[in-house]
């Protein structure tokens, strides 16, 4: 998407068709019908309430007993193996979720269905399932996102290119062979920092893991273009440092690589376990920006990217966001205090 005041687009891979994605069971939107079953609210792109039920496949999982709903998980569910208007409310769900990415500037679709089962067998069905509906429902092409290769390949087998070349999420220096799939595919390909049987220390790690993929993406004849970086955000509650990290390494990526690669990661990793977190995920955004980056894998619809980067001095939120995201912040304490005080609105 073209963002003003910038000079390149901005590239958003749309993260929410993906069954990571989760409600707490106190959010506003899980509740109960007049029946008294457990349901998900939700709103269709042309204003429609609706409602989709919970199956007990997902009231039965220790996420839900602790307080989480993985609610694209339960319209996968209910669209896959539901009867009547449960299934056709799951339907309804996914393509919600898709028209609202793509209404809200998402360029590809991330498509990850992991959570699912443990069973590999399950999850290629759930993928080969999903990305044939997904290409069905939208007008932009899916990144295919798994932490097993087997199933990415099963998705890209699916798709069949009418909404432009996939991406495949992702190739790293523990499965290299990524590269030879997003080849035989003709797909863009996001490459990882990490390491062959750890994740990177600091910015130098990943920029030596990074160089390594870039090279070895090239010498596959994947054209610089088509190479999307991943520098590995990590949650900033965890260590002040990691959002300092991240963005010297794109810095140094950039200048190292020049233009043509892209840059972009995962943008609401940085707000784990902090609250008010689409504050978090616009500070980093935008720094990660100015260091270098061109792309983000994130929720357009919870952080408008126009909005995001538009030019112009950050509100107070935005600010002491920025303090969290480099390490200004010591543990948080004044950001969670403005939160607390409702000074962050």
């Amino acid at each position: 998407m073209k963002i003003d005041g910038m000079d390149r687009e901005f590239i958003v891979i749309g993260e929410n068709v993906h069954t990571t994605r989760a409600l707490l069971r106190r959010n506003k939107r899980v509740t109960t019908d007049e029946a008294g079953a457990d349901v998900i609210n939700y709103v269709t792109l042309s204003g429609e309430e609706r409602s989709l039920p919970i199956p007990e496949a997902i009231k039965a999982t220790q996420d839900f007993q602790e307080g989480r709903v993985k609610h694209f998980k339960a319209a996968l569910q209910q669209a896959m193996f539901g009867t009547g208007p449960a299934q056709a409310e799951g339907l309804c769900y996914i393509q919600a979720i898709v028209e609202k990415q793509e209404a809200a500037g998402a360029d590809y679709l991330d498509v990850n269905v992991d959570e699912v089962s443990l069973k590999k067998e399950e999850q290629i069905e759930a993928m080969q399932w999903l990305t044939g509906r997904v290409q069905d429902l939208a007008t932009r092409p899916p990144s295919i996102d798994s932490s097993d290769i087997d199933v990415i390949a099963a998705g890209l087998a699916v798709y069949d290119g009418r909404n432009g070349p996939a991406m495949l999420n992702s190739a790293s220096l523990e499965r290299p062979t990524a590269l030879d799939l997003a080849q035989q595919f003709g797909t863009t390909v996001i490459v990882t920092a990490s390491g062959q049987s750890a994740m990177p220390d600091g910015a130098a790690g990943r920029v030596a893991n990074a160089t390594t993929m870039i090279e070895a993406a090239l010498a596959k004849g994947i054209p610089a273009t088509d190479i999307y970086l991943d520098p590995l955000v990590f949650p900033v509650s965890v260590d002040p440092e990691f959002g300092r990290h991240c963005l010297d390494a794109i810095t140094e990526i950039r200048r190292r690589h020049g233009p043509d690669i892209h840059i972009t990661g995962g943008i609401s990793n940085a707000s784990f376990g902090v609250p008010a977190r689409k504050y978090i995920n616009e500070a980093f955004l935008r720094l990660a920006v100015q260091a270098g980056a061109d792309s983000g894998i994130m929720d357009p619809v919870q952080n408008d990217p126009n909005m995001a980067l538009a030019p112009g001095t950050p509100s107070n939120a935005i600010a002491l966001a920025m303090d969290v995201v480099l390490g200004r912040d010591a543990d948080c304490a004044t950001y969670i205090k403005a939160w607390r005080k409702k000074e962050l609105a």
